[in-house]
């Protein structure tokens, strides 16, 4: 069991109390201390968790292993710094700062010791996962390329950078945006109310690593959108994936074709219950849910994921997502930006966490 506090009461929140009610066994939310009372009061009543008023009253009275930071932007990097100051081991919501100064800052707390992790939770999505698995197989030789349209900035960085087993080598950054009209979709309050036209702001940036290529391409609406879908291409010596679909040579004369298939509890009357088990292509599983039989979303079990890693980072184990990464993929985020809002490529520079990535190597 690992019990873990929440500092905020902000929108995200809900995905960790999810995780943890969903699986009761393994998490359990120690408490809730927000500055937002009503909405930190409608939290608590929901999910039966206790209130605090601070972190530091939070943890004096409950001594849980971890804490989640899910609060603004601007105000993160200090409520994490307060609870390093507390000995407390740290998950911070993405990304843990906004400028790279402060993430210099954070940099230096976690050489002298600290305990600083990230939610970055999309790589552990299903079905990126699979596919990243598929994809660090050998089956495709070396990876050279992925274009992902799928999620944002540093989120998308972090998917383009496991794929392509990218540290902190130097990449040349460009960027543009774009602006498009298109009929308004469902948003975090829920479906349109009426026939609205809005503007779609898009953004492209490529990040040049030398012998790998990476190219994000992220439309707002499309966490929500009903008519603007996710798009992955992965590109290897031997083969690619497209979106859902794989095609490589098993020889220089033997084409493979294989489709990635969700396998799920409970489709076409089945009784085992209603879950994800897992993501098979070939004869191969990809992906087995570790969260299974708990009836959550792809999402949803990407940070359940995140949570059960953390509790094992706490006790000495690997990182869930080291604060290396995290800063990387908000470092090139910034540099994406910069690229976008001038016109002009933007070639990174080594950072004081660069050596830490520098043996990186994991899908």
């Amino acid at each position: 069991m690992a019990r873990f506090g929440i500092v905020g009461a902000g929108w995200r929140v809900n995905w960790f109390l999810r995780a943890a009610r969903a699986l009761p066994e393994k998490l359990q939310v120690a408490g809730l201390a927000a500055r937002r009372p009503q909405r930190a009061f409608d939290l608590a009543d929901a999910y039966g968790v206790n209130l605090y008023r601070s972190p530091s009253e939070m943890i004096a009275a409950e001594t849980p292993d971890f804490v989640v930071t899910s609060v603004s932007l601007p105000a993160n990097p200090t409520i994490i710094c307060q609870l390093v100051e507390q000995d407390m081991p740290v998950l911070s919501e993405t990304p843990p700062a906004t400028t790279v100064e402060e993430m210099i800052e954070l940099w230096a707390l976690q050489e002298q010791g600290a305990r600083i992790q990230v939610a970055e939770q999309f790589h552990r999505q299903p079905h990126h996962a699979a596919r990243l698995a598929f994809a660090h197989s050998g089956r495709l030789g070396p990876i050279s390329q992925v274009q992902l349209s799928a999620c944002h900035g540093y989120h998308g960085i972090s998917l383009i950078r496991r794929f392509l087993s990218v540290g902190a080598e130097q990449a040349t950054v460009t960027a543009r945006r774009f602006t498009s009209p298109l009929l308004q979709g469902p948003t975090r309050q829920g479906p349109p109310l009426e026939e609205e036209v809005s503007q779609s702001n898009q953004l492209i940036a490529t990040f040049d690593f030398g012998d790998r290529l990476g190219i994000l391409d992220f439309t707002s609406e499309q966490y929500f959108s009903w008519v603007r879908g996710q798009r992955l291409l992965v590109r290897g010596e031997r083969g690619e994936i497209i979106d859902d679909k794989a095609a490589y040579l098993q020889d220089f004369r033997t084409p493979i074709n294989v489709q990635f298939t969700r396998c799920s509890a409970g489709l076409d009357g089945n009784l085992e219950g209603n879950y994800l088990k897992g993501i098979q292509a070939g004869e191969q599983w990809w992906y087995r849910n570790p969260t299974l039989p708990a009836e959550l979303s792809e999402d949803e079990i990407a940070v359940a994921d995140l949570l059960l890693r953390m509790a094992t980072y706490v006790r000495g184990g690997e990182d869930a997502y080291s604060l290396a990464e995290a800063c990387q993929d908000r470092y090139l985020d910034i540099l994406s930006a910069q690229a976008a809002d001038t016109g002009q490529p933007v070639t990174s520079q080594p950072q004081p966490w660069s050596e830490y990535l520098s043996s990186y190597s994991k899908p």
